[in-house]
């Protein structure tokens, strides 16, 4: 009697146990569909207006001719996107690589995002919603073991990002009142973006075939670390009309060397469609 007792105490306890493994994950994809919604109603449909090369008339070449080659002329603005990759990533430069599934949504009329990656040791939640940056890691689906938000270092970090992927989506990189474009030279120019109250930039180099090579700039590793960082997109491809890269890679370039944390390869991508997967 003594040894059926405890097997069920034990039963008992891995039910419990399982039971709030699963209400755990059923509550953080509720939060995470809340958060896109949220995401997308916050920002206005500005598919109406069209890209002609006429725009580009007063641009630096390189970026006048990235343009002429990854959009067409009459091209819908994009206003939302959303997408799904795979691929690798290190939560610490010194740590070994760990694949990653996720999925990434886009405004760009207000500038946001939010990307869900998953591994087999955590899901982490990256964005920049509503005016501000934000960065949740959960284990078990229950624990929160970093939630980083609050300061403007983090809305910063977050806005670059957003700013940097728009090779996904180059109807954003277009200029406007908050974007700029300054000559450097044959095969690179500055895009700078302020936007409220924050005044960011990159250095962007272009290759022979027209394509953003590599973005460069200065980001916060933490509150007080002020690196470089190198968004270097690849692999591009006709989608929907427009070309975009495929792959990315994410990089510190410090001291001691170019560190890479991040491998992405998009697997699906769609423009102009505010809803969820």
């Amino acid at each position: 009697m003594k040894y059926k007792s405890i097997i069920q105490y034990s039963l008992i306890f891995i039910s419990l146990g399982a039971i709030t493994f699963l209400a755990g994950k059923i509550n953080l994809s509720i939060r995470f569909r809340k958060q896109v919604q949220k995401l997308f109603s916050l920002s206005k449909n500005i598919s109406n207006k069209k890209f002609y090369q006429q725009q580009l008339d007063s641009l630096p070449e390189p970026v006048q001719r990235y343009f002429k080659h990854v959009l067409k002329d009459g091209q819908p603005y994009v206003s939302y996107v959303r997408l799904k990759h795979n691929g690798q990533f290190k939560t610490n430069l010194t740590k070994d690589w760990v694949n990653i599934v996720g999925e990434q949504y886009f405004t760009t009329e207000k500038p946001g995002f939010i990307w869900k990656g998953k591994t087999a040791m955590f899901v982490a939640r990256d964005m920049y919603l509503a005016d501000e940056g934000r960065l949740i890691a959960t284990i078990l689906s229950t624990i929160n073991v970093v939630d980083i938000h609050g300061k403007q270092q983090y809305d910063e970090s977050e806005l670059l990002r957003w700013l940097g992927e728009s090779g996904w989506f180059p109807t954003n990189l277009l200029p406007s009142e908050k974007l700029k474009w300054t000559a450097i030279d044959n095969s690179s120019a500055k895009l700078s973006f302020d936007y409220n109250g924050l005044s960011l930039y990159y250095i962007v180099h272009f290759n022979s075939a027209n394509e953003i090579l590599e973005m460069e700039t200065k980001r916060y590793m933490n509150e007080k670390r002020l690196e470089t960082w190198i968004v270097k997109p690849n692999n591009y491809e006709e989608r929907s009309g427009i070309i975009i890269p495929m792959q990315a890679e994410v990089f510190w370039r410090l001291k001691e060397g170019d560190f890479s944390y991040a491998k992405f390869k998009v697997t699906e991508i769609e423009y102009n469609r505010p809803e969820k997967f």
